[in-house]
């Protein structure tokens, strides 16, 4: 067995990541899921992470938390997009006032034995301008029967329950109030749709869940019915640090590889020069907005990692030459990955800089 990773610091965060990259190509070509990368964080304790000790977790602070996500990341995103969805649904479980739940779910989380989503896309960023919710919500006796889909949940066909939100209906018509679940993927009328072939991360199995006039006992719920049930606990929301971490962290990867390359090829030495700095100026960036300093917002630090990883992959591909297009070099999946970060949980104001930039429009 492995060494359990204490801290970001620790040597066998670096082993754990050395055996990610190894197996981020193989698991890019074949897309299918990444159960051995998954063991092997398990093994190394990287779930205990995002856990408090009361259920056999870590509860690492949130610094040392990015940390480990920019080391993921470099080694390999879909595994770390992964842990991301995962550890999302373990806070909103861990903050919710069920005390039954999380003690029955919390334990396994914890030591990767059981596995756990999100799908609350609907509530957030996708679909909102739909007349009629796409997951709806009746109140029946004990609990809810749910209607509909989520449209985008991450590993849905491997996990055991998938936290998802639904609108309240009343007479037919939907309400102000919402509610959160963890959804168990075995009840009757839940299933998981064929997973999305995606640009990028085909393999996170990301798809719809489907609930058929599914009934969710009230023991499963998180919270609600209230208004703006997202805005309750913490987990798994938009807007935040989270998203550009791994941008930051993807980045790196392909600046690295700069850099190598750099060692043999003098002409590298300026534009690696730049990236580098830009590079540091973003990291420093990250860091305040997780330290909650003034200096910089949360979408300012989006727009900024989303920049840097679409031109540090680019650099990384013109460097690579043809032998970085050929399927299976790691370059063309990082360009393919990178795009990614124009459409995950991206706010409409970061949306409207990535355009003007992309448009050469200056601010």
């Amino acid at each position: 067995m492995p060494n359990i990773i204490t801290s970001p610091d620790d040597s066998a965060l670096k082993s754990l990541c050395e055996q990610l990259h190894q197996l981020a190509d193989e698991t890019d070509l074949t897309g299918q899921w990444p159960a051995e990368q998954l063991r092997l964080c398990g093994e190394y304790g990287v779930f205990e992470w995002f856990i408090e000790p009361e259920w056999g977790g870590q509860a690492w602070d949130l610094e040392s938390i990015v940390r480990g996500y920019l080391s993921l990341s470099q080694a390999c995103l879909t595994t770390t997009f992964i842990i991301t969805q995962r550890s999302g649904a373990c806070r909103r479980i861990a903050t919710c006032e069920n005390e039954e739940l999380k003690t029955l779910l919390l334990p396994e989380l914890s030591t990767g034995k059981s596995f756990a989503t999100v799908g609350i896309s609907h509530l957030t960023t996708s679909r909102r301008h739909l007349a009629t919710p796409v997951l709806r919500a009746e109140r029946v006796n004990g609990g809810f029967v749910l209607d509909g889909f989520s449209p985008w949940v991450t590993g849905a066909d491997n996990a055991q329950h998938v936290v998802t939100g639904a609108t309240l209906m009343e007479n037919g018509n939907p309400t102000e109030e919402q509610l959160l679940v963890a959804l168990p993927m075995d009840l009757p009328g839940v299933s998981a749709v064929d997973p999305a072939q995606l640009v990028g991360l085909s393999a996170s199995h990301t798809g719809q869940v489907v609930c058929e006039r599914a009934f969710v006992d009230e023991r499963w719920l998180l919270a609600g019915p209230v208004e703006n049930v997202m805005s309750l606990g913490s987990g798994a929301g938009t807007g935040g640090h989270q998203t550009s971490t791994l941008a930051v962290g993807l980045a790196k990867a392909a600046i690295d590889f700069i850099e190598a390359e750099a060692v043999k090829r003098a002409e590298l030495s300026v534009p690696l020069d730049a990236l580098r700095h830009d590079y540091e100026d973003v990291h420093d960036i990250l860091f305040s907005v997780v330290r909650g300093e003034p200096s910089c917002s949360t979408e300012i630090l989006r727009q900024r990692a989303n920049s840097l990883v679409l031109r540090a992959t680019q650099a990384a591909l013109v460097t690579a030459k043809g032998a970085g297009y050929v399927q299976g070099h790691p370059v063309g999946r990082w360009c393919r990955e990178a795009l990614f970060f124009l459409v995950w949980s991206c706010p409409q104001p970061v949306v409207d800089a990535n355009l003007c930039e992309l448009a050469g429009i200056a601010d």
